[in-house]
């Protein structure tokens, strides 16, 4: 049996979007077509985007179903940026999703968009006050609700406060936040917004149990976007192609749940973690925990372990039957610093050095003590490793 300590990767599925994938494919027919089978789907369609807006704070016409956070990020920052002025340069904070950062880059090397990049503070929260600094005459802003890694939340209601009084479209990134987080497009947007300000919001079904392959992205009726896609015109042209309808139920159903338990959950997850960071702290006093202590994602847990290679530690840990992440991307199966540890100021040893460790709904006081228990031998053989490599000529 494994324990698994990588739920921000990706959750296992839940029987109610297993059950309403399955319900969904028992009904006949395209959700473009005008003939009662097709009617029939449709239905199932919209009363999935009803239950998504709801979730999500927005109004149902404003969500567009895509195949997961990746999608949703491509389409929001490409197309909110496409629609404007091709002159105006990106707000991009640092510590950013891949997804995300790698966007605006095919931006800037395809389209010469020029970016204008944000700190974080040292826990990882984004510089409200360079953010609103660098807004004014921007194209499109860009920002995560909750850092993926360190999991410190941001203020979305502030950020996109400040979007629209300079007048910017922004994304927020939600995929991390999703099912955590309780997430509000419309206050968030506010009233008279208009076409600036809050205009995306992102957001990946697999992290919260439904199917990999889900996700949405919602997009504000004022919002000038320019489609990546081309076809039949559905979901307001936005995202042309055959609406996945199964897709569509098994988030629906996924989101129901998660937000019915969100408040619940987040309290064992809360405590579970703290019981985690104190374990880590007794038994390896040299550790250091990452992102703000409080202000937090429940179930998330970043920790630098100095003098180690968090790769190693990923690998003797997964020996012992333990799933943990390194925290750091890893493009085409080469590993690298992470980008995020790298955006608090700490230096390229620092940033192999760490562990995510990321709590969910099936995670036990159980798991806890299994990982606590195989830490000592692990960081021991880590530590041994980093030392011996640094000894080589």
């Amino acid at each position: 049996m494994v324990v698994y300590l990588d739920h921000a990767a990706t959750t296992p599925l839940r029987a109610q979007a297993r059950d309403a994938w399955l319900a969904a494919h028992e009904t006949l027919g395209n959700a473009s077509s005008v003939h009662g089978a097709g009617q029939a789907a449709r239905r199932l369609l919209e009363d999935a985007r009803d239950a998504v807006a709801r979730a999500l704070g927005c109004e149902p016409i404003e969500v567009v179903f895509t195949s997961g956070g990746t999608e949703s990020i491509n389409l929001a920052v490409k197309g909110l940026w496409l629609a404007g002025d091709a002159a105006a340069p990106i707000v991009l904070p640092d510590g950013e999703h891949h997804a995300t950062m790698d966007a605006v880059a095919w931006l800037s090397s395809r389209w010469n968009a020029a970016i204008r990049p944000v700190p974080l503070d040292a826990v990882g929260r984004i510089d409200a006050v360079a953010f609103a600094d660098a807004l004014p005459g921007a194209g499109l802003a860009t920002a995560l609700v909750a850092n993926n890694e360190v999991g410190t939340r941001n203020d979305p209601a502030g950020l996109a406060a400040a979007a629209r009084e300079a007048c910017v479209p922004l994304h927020l990134d939600a995929v991390a936040a999703l099912g955590t987080v309780p997430l509000d497009f419309a206050s968030w947007r506010g009233a008279g917004a208009g076409a600036h300000g809050l205009l995306a919001m992102s957001v990946s079904g697999h992290k919260v149990g439904a199917p990999v392959g889900t996700g949405a992205l919602v997009v504000s009726r004022h919002a000038h976007l320019t489609p990546l896609a081309h076809g039949g015109g559905q979901q307001r042209g936005l995202r042309a192609g055959t609406p996945d309808v199964a897709g569509a139920a098994a988030l629906a159903a996924a989101l129901e749940v998660a937000e019915r338990e969100r408040e619940s959950e987040t309290a064992r997850l809360e405590a579970l973690r703290d019981r985690l960071i104190s374990g880590i702290r007794s038994l390896v006093p040299s550790a250091v925990i990452l992102g703000d202590l409080r202000d937090r994602l429940p179930g998330n847990v970043h920790v630098l372990f100095p003098g180690t290679i968090g790769e190693t530690l990923l690998f003797l840990f997964d020996t012992a039957g333990i799933a943990v992440s390194t925290g750091s991307a890893c493009q085409a199966g080469v590993a690298e610093p992470s980008h995020v540890v790298l955006a608090l100021g700490r230096d390229a040893d620092d940033a192999r050095a760490v562990l995510r460790l990321t709590l969910g709904r099936t995670s036990t006081d159980a798991d806890v003590d299994a990982f606590l228990a195989a830490l000592p031998e692990v960081h021991r053989r880590g530590s041994a490793a980093r030392a011996g490599r640094a000894g080589r000529p």
